[in-house]
């Protein structure tokens, strides 16, 4: 696919205006204020903004230019790629989970109930008491197969709700301390929250639709991704065939394992992160031909970190005590396999709400393991801490 392509096709955050539209009688003109009934049905208008990737991935204040993620990703996103692993970006949601916290006349109360909604498109009706009110939404999860991973905890605690996956049959082998086994990557997820907001018997803050004849007040509730997308590329330079393919998954480690949908601040337990990747052969880079072992990985993000509230990743250095590294075995034309780990932390780091990840490796200076199973050697960038696999230079 064409980077031109890549650009209309992918969808990122999205701006959730809800407009609370008070039904008003038959009247022309309804009076300005409505009986004392205690209550009153509400309508909520959920439209979408279309946002892109490299708006979302807006690094300009930490790279001092706009980030251009599409002129390092050599991988590319084909046909065979949105079958197996779905589209590279984001997709707009069109349902929704809505949970109403009613706080009575006191603005940012605890809450003591909830009620829960689902909203198929974008309009929601329903009936608010009087008073103020806390309101979070987030969208319903489809996927290719109609098996979700994302699991929500909404029983622990009134004031929040979380997300988490389930871990995998696969180990965890670096850098993930509290767990053997590596975790499904979540689905895209969203999420807005806002408290606070007073229905008022005599409308306050309300306006006139005369179109609609109904009273409207607008709210501007930020929907922005709570799970970020990483793309990872191991570009194979003077490959000449001893690389054949990929086992077809791999690790990102050190990720979150949960986020907090109401606050947006990832959990602070870190965990790898299983994906799929898949070996493409002959492609551009630059005017060379290499071959490109490339995925997705959407996850929680680094543990403890707000992204969306980030502005530079010194403030994510000094917050984030993870190392992250990256996974993958390949497969090679004398019928051995070997696991390739690099340590990836200050691209992670640089990138604290996804973007683009890149290896490179030159296959003149990395020796072909002479045994199956993967046991011939681990090949590490730099610094992996127990001191007992093949390093080379990148």
């Amino acid at each position: 696919m064409t980077h031109t392509a890549l650009h209309s096709t992918i969808h990122a955050a999205a701006l959730l205006s809800a407009c609370l539209m008070l039904l008003s009688s038959c009247y022309r003109l309804p009076d300005l204020h409505l009986p004392s009934r205690g209550k009153s049905d509400v309508h909520f208008e959920l439209p979408l903004v279309e946002l892109r990737l490299d708006i979302y991935w807006d690094y300009r204040y930490e790279f001092g230019i706009n980030y251009d993620w599409q002129a390092e990703w050599y991988y590319g996103w084909d046909d065979e790629d949105r079958r197996i692993f779905g589209e590279l970006g984001y997709n707009e949601p069109n349902s929704f989970n809505l949970r109403r916290y009613y706080t009575g006349q006191k603005p940012y109360a605890p809450h003591t109930s909830v009620r829960s909604d689902y909203v198929e498109g974008r309009y929601f009706r329903s009936t608010f008491e009087w008073g103020f009110w806390d309101i979070l939404a987030w969208n319903d999860v489809q996927t290719l197969d109609g098996v979700q991973s994302l699991v929500f905890d909404e029983s622990s605690d009134l004031e929040s709700v979380t997300a988490y996956t389930n871990q995998t049959m696969s180990s965890a082998r670096y850098h993930a301390p509290r767990y053997q086994n590596s975790f499904y990557e979540p689905e895209q997820l969203f999420a807005a929250y806002e408290q606070g907001i007073e229905i008022d018997s005599l409308l306050k803050d309300f306006t006139f639709d005369e179109e609609k004849s109904v009273w409207v007040r607008q709210l501007n509730m930020m929907l922005e991704p709570i799970t970020y997308i990483y793309l990872i590329q191991v570009i194979l330079h003077n490959n000449k065939g001893r690389v054949t393919g990929v086992e077809g998954t791999a690790n990102l480690s050190g990720m979150a394992r949960t986020t907090n949908l109401n606050t947006g601040i990832a959990g602070s337990d870190a965990v790898a992160v299983y994906f799929g990747m898949r070996l493409k052969n002959n492609m551009d880079k630059l005017g060379e031909l290499v071959d490109i072992i490339g995925g997705r990985v959407l996850t929680f993000g680094i543990p403890g970190v707000a992204a969306n509230r980030v502005t530079r990743a010194k403030e994510v250095e000094e917050s984030d005590n993870q190392n992250h590294y990256f996974d993958v075995k390949m497969l090679f034309s004398n019928a051995t396999d070997s696991t390739f780990v690099f340590n990836i932390t200050d691209q992670v780091r640089k990138h604290y709400k996804g973007g683009v990840i890149t290896v490179e490796l030159d296959m003149d200076t990395v020796p072909i393991p002479q045994r199956r199973g993967g046991s011939g050697f681990d090949a590490v960038v730099k610094d992996f801490e127990d001191g007992g696999t093949h390093e080379f230079e990148m």
